[in-house]
């Protein structure tokens, strides 16, 4: 059962975030935050696999509260809710440690993909076009990554990092490199292992910054 809480100001938005992701058998929203210091103060007693984080709320905002849930080392996968896809606090929350956005106007099925996607951590993270331009913009922001870093890659690893910071999924890779999806996704965990990322969407990020995507 994939363990969800839902952050944000306005209880509309809440619930009916909460009716779409309850709808699915195998998604639980075990509690709701209608602030920033309330959704730390949740996600450090739930410890749910995944936090939908709005930014702006009163009080501490999303922002905020991403840092000090990433500062408490809590595993929870951080998926940031905007209204529209230049919000401009996007950005930070990229360099906090957000995993992924999703926009309130999108789907239904979507946010569930994405939420399902988000918790199974090294898979494919549903990128709505928000995520895709973001990558570029945080990519082409300093500093690079260490070249040392990526001296820890065979060359196959790098080659799966270079795929996966063109955006494609680990079936596509498998294609690409004529191997198993299975050993897609053992190189995909030892690239994040031995970069020291959080997930997919951060490996896009160090793939863009080393120039390789």
């Amino acid at each position: 059962m994939i363990r969800i809480v839902i952050a944000d100001d306005q209880p509309l938005v809440r619930s009916g975030l909460r009716m779409i992701l309850e709808a699915e058998p195998d998604i639980s929203v075990v509690a709701e935050a209608a602030d920033g210091d309330e959704a730390v103060a949740v996600v450090l007693a739930e410890r749910p696999d995944v936090l939908l984080l709005d930014v702006q709320m009163p009080g501490a905002d999303g922002i905020a509260a991403l840092q000090r849930i990433a500062a408490a080392d809590a595993p929870t996968r951080v998926l940031i809710l905007t209204t529209f896809d230049l919000d401009e606090y996007v950005h930070r929350a990229m360099r906090a440690g957000a995993s992924g956005f999703l926009l309130k106007d999108m789907p239904g099925e979507d946010i569930v993909a994405a939420v399902r996607q988000a918790a199974r951590g090294a898979d494919p993270l549903l990128a709505p076009s928000v995520t895709r331009r973001l990558i570029e913009r945080f990519a082409a922001a300093p500093p690079k990554p260490d070249t040392a870093e990526l001296d820890r890659l065979t060359a196959r690893e790098v080659e799966v990092l270079r795929l996966i910071g063109r955006g494609m999924s680990n079936a596509e890779i498998a294609r690409a490199l004529f191997i198993g999806e299975t050993t897609v996704k053992t190189h995909v965990a030892r690239v994040l292992m031995k970069l020291g990322l959080r997930d997919r969407v951060h490996a896009a990020i160090a793939a863009h910054r080393a120039g390789l995507a």
